[in-house]
């Protein structure tokens, strides 16, 4: 398939409307953000041309970089005049083409807006503005014995808004839930400029769950500008264990063996061998490099009664084939466990030029049957694909190795993609636990859902943005769409 046919009919730039970025918009928005608010030049535009999903590139024509609500409302207002679409971006760690420009000229990126505007130690609320940093937010209450549940492997760079607009998860969501179950409420700026307020600082509100509307709409609602976010307390005691297996199956049946057992851990997290040698080589942290695969295993909670829980877990994994099971002795070995974890993506870079993050989701039960439809992928598209992932809950990562300089290579990397989240679906599963779709899996959604399943979400979207000018052309597959015939855009020349 040429690499350069465009999927579903798109143009590889974000113009809708080349006309309707005139000098006079231009001037405009600079009144709106000053002129270091306003980026126009090529050479500059090409940082913001891709997120995480670097398969795809598409630069805007403008970015705004607004530093207020009232800044957002004012952009917004001035693009809806001019019928002009955008694309929202936070941090641009997202991996599904999700702020990628396709027919929308202007990028408007909220990074600028990184206050925390309040904390409520009484009631465990924050309220933050959403260029804040994930990170950051549990760094500001740590002192109190506090923190926020959402940890995405990104969480030292990514943002509120973007964990807002994709619902980003993380490891510790086995046990404490992802960014939808932590939001109270959020201030949003549609389309049009208005300003608006969803739910609100109490765990209950009246009417209809509108911020459960917003909270993984990928930027297809408007712009989240502020959220008010549930805090919780730190746990009194942690134990972390690597349990190292000969392979990938009998790790995952040791997953399933501790949820059977009625043990909830904060987190279970799997690697395989060749993500092993590439996170041992990078961070050397002790992990065996002839293993088959590790899980990193975190139970939480009390500390009484947390030596007889930790002897559970390690007589239930030892019981199901793991080799070794070894036990972080103090919060030093603890933390350099999880940041070979959470590091394992920029490891990857040792073994490959470029690699793409599939996210899909199948019946933790089902692990070994994913994992070896992902080995059948990697022989019959002769790539190789490493697994690093939410092992508890069921959510996989495949990582699909290739090299963008050959265009056989790229075109292999996204079929293999498709055909994991086809197996994933025939296994019972979904097409994302956290990653969303964007751009990257929107001809894969009529896998999942029918025509009026997915009319009923453009309905849904249309009450918040009813030209559909908000990140357009993403999630939602325009009817009739075929499965099979999107390709990927054209990549940028290096």
């Amino acid at each position: 398939m040429d690499l350069t046919q465009q999927s579903g009919g798109l143009p590889r730039t974000g113009s809708a409307n080349g006309a309707a970025l005139s000098s006079g918009l231009r001037e405009e928005l600079t009144e709106i953000v000053g002129r270091e608010g306003l980026i126009h030049r090529a050479s500059e535009l090409r940082v913001y041309e891709c997120d995480g999903w670097t398969v795809e590139k598409s630069a805007p024509e403008l970015l705004v970089l607004p530093d207020s609500t009232a800044q957002v409302s004012a952009v917004l207002e001035a693009l809806h005049r001019r019928q002009v679409p955008f694309v929202p971006r936070g941090a641009g760690t997202g991996l599904s083409g999700g702020s990628l420009p396709l027919k929308a000229p202007v990028m408007v990126c909220t990074s600028r807006m990184n206050r925390i505007v309040s904390i409520d130690y009484a009631n465990r609320r924050v309220e933050v503005e959403s260029g804040v940093v994930n990170l950051h937010v549990s760094n500001a209450v740590k002192a109190a014995g506090l923190f926020y549940a959402p940890d995405p492997s990104s969480q030292a760079a990514c943002t509120v808004g973007g964990n807002v607009a994709e619902n980003s998860g993380g490891p510790h969501t086995l046990k404490y839930g992802v960014t939808t179950n932590h939001v109270l409420g959020l201030e949003i700026v549609l389309p049009d400029g208005e300003v608006v307020e969803l739910g609100g600082p109490t765990e209950e509100v009246c009417g209809y769950d509108l911020v459960g509307a917003v909270v993984g709409s990928e930027g297809t609602t408007g712009i989240v500008t502020r959220a008010v976010l549930k805090l919780v307390r730190e746990p009194q005691s942690h134990r972390t264990f690597l349990a190292i297996f000969a392979d990938v199956e009998g790790a995952t049946r040791a997953v399933s063996a501790i949820i059977a057992a009625g043990v909830i851990p904060g987190a279970i997290e799997m690697m395989d061998q060749l993500i092993i040698e590439a996170v041992e080589a990078a961070f050397h942290v002790g992990l065996p490099r002839d293993a088959g695969a590790v899980l990193i295993i975190e139970i939480d909670g009390l500390a009484a009664g947390m030596d007889q829980r930790a002897e559970q877990v390690k007589a239930i994994v030892g019981g199901n084939g793991a080799k070794e099971v070894r036990v972080a002795r103090d919060e030093t070995e603890r933390a350099a466990l999880w940041k070979a974890r959470k590091r394992a993506f920029g490891a990857v870079g040792r073994l490959a030029p470029n690699y793409a993050t599939q996210d899909g989701v199948v019946p933790r039960t089902r692990l070994p049957q994913i994992l070896r439809e992902i080995s059948a992928a990697s022989q019959r598209h002769q790539l190789r694909i490493g697994n690093v992932f939410h092992a508890g809950d069921g959510n996989i990562h495949p990582i699909v190795l290739y090299d963008e300089r050959d265009p056989d290579q790229v075109r292999r990397a996204v079929e293999a993609g498709r055909d994991i989240l086809k197996a994933c679906v025939a296994l019972g599963g979904s097409l994302s636990g956290e990653h969303g779709i964007g751009a990257e899996k929107m001809h894969e959604m009529p896998l999942l859902f029918s025509p009026d399943d997915l009319m009923v979400m453009s309905d849904l979207r249309r009450v918040f943005d009813p030209a559909e000018r908000s990140n357009p052309n993403k999630v939602i597959p325009m009817p009739g769409a075929c499965v099979e015939v999107a390709a990927p855009r054209r990549q940028v020349p290096v």
